[in-house]
């Protein structure tokens, strides 16, 4: 049987892709993006359902963090974590961690406290099943462009917070930082917790290097710390504070996740024999 030029050209491709994968780095790190991305989507559509039967509420989150708990596996992706006596409160509390890259998600699922939320930004919320997903997990979003109503919603979860006894995580950066380092620290989470006088619990994940570069397109296998720092209180602190616990914040998670990272990173080479 005589094969026609497209069946030739599937054959071609299907050898050709493995091929590609072994041999260029490149075509890997583009692979393993768009699989982490469409596999994210798959699992979106098998939490709609269930979380749909308790509709949109924090404890949908659960639900999340357990489907989405293997993905580090599939990548090898050897996650230590630190510190989770520091998530021992019975109040509320505002959880801030540092922004690398999407995959800050393993990392989050693999740490999220019960009743905690995200705080995200609104697009994410039409990301198709992704952003269902989210709505029903109770995650927060705001319009990052309307300091109104970001503002409005900030003041919203101060009282959710304690009303509900709900935690929620904030990225203070405000988007994602590839630079090995942190940005500025936005302060509206440090608002908020001073608003709702809770809390504010640092997360520091370690730089991604040894395992992904996204401006090197390179993502191997490899190990991430995460380290949970002491609580800071905010009480008896008003508005004028924030500032200063906002640097404060920000220069304890630069000091750990310098540590961390420099764990990670290879030791001199000893010295050559006499």
């Amino acid at each position: 049987m005589e094969l026609s030029l497209a069946q030739w050209a599937l054959a071609l491709l299907l050898l050709a892709v493995p091929l590609l994968y072994e041999c260029n780095a490149t075509f890997r790190y583009f692979c393993k993006m768009a699989f982490y991305n469409g596999w994210i989507l798959t699992l979106a559509v098998l939490v709609i359902p269930l979380c749909a039967l308790r509709g949109r509420s924090v404890e949908n989150m659960k639900i999340i963090r357990f489907m989405l708990h293997h993905v580090k596996y599939l990548y090898g992706i050897r996650i230590e974590v630190r510190g989770l006596e520091h998530f021992n409160l019975p109040e509320p509390y505002v959880v801030v961690s540092n922004h690398q890259s999407s995959l800050d998600l393993l990392g989050m699922m693999e740490v999220l406290p019960d009743r905690c939320v995200p705080i995200a930004k609104k697009e994410l919320m039409y990301m198709g099943t992704v952003g269902l997903a989210c709505w029903l997990g109770g995650i927060i979003f705001i319009n990052r462009k309307k300091t109104d109503d970001a503002i409005g919603v900030m003041s919203e979860t101060a009282q959710t917070m304690l009303r509900d006894n709900v935690r929620v995580w904030v990225f203070p950066e405000g988007t994602r930082n590839h630079n090995g380092s942190m940005l500025p620290f936005k302060r509206g989470a440090f608002h908020l917790a001073v608003q709702a006088q809770v809390p504010v619990i640092p997360i520091v994940m370690s730089s991604y290097r040894d395992f992904y570069s996204k401006k090197e397109r390179r993502f191997t296998t490899g190990r991430c710390l995460i380290q949970v720092l002491a609580p800071m209180p905010t009480q008896g602190l008003g508005p004028e504070a924030v500032p200063a616990l906002t640097e404060r914040v920000r220069q304890a998670m630069l000091e750990a996740f310098d540590s961390l990272s420099g764990e990670l990173s290879p030791g001199p080479d000893p010295p050559a024999p006499q």
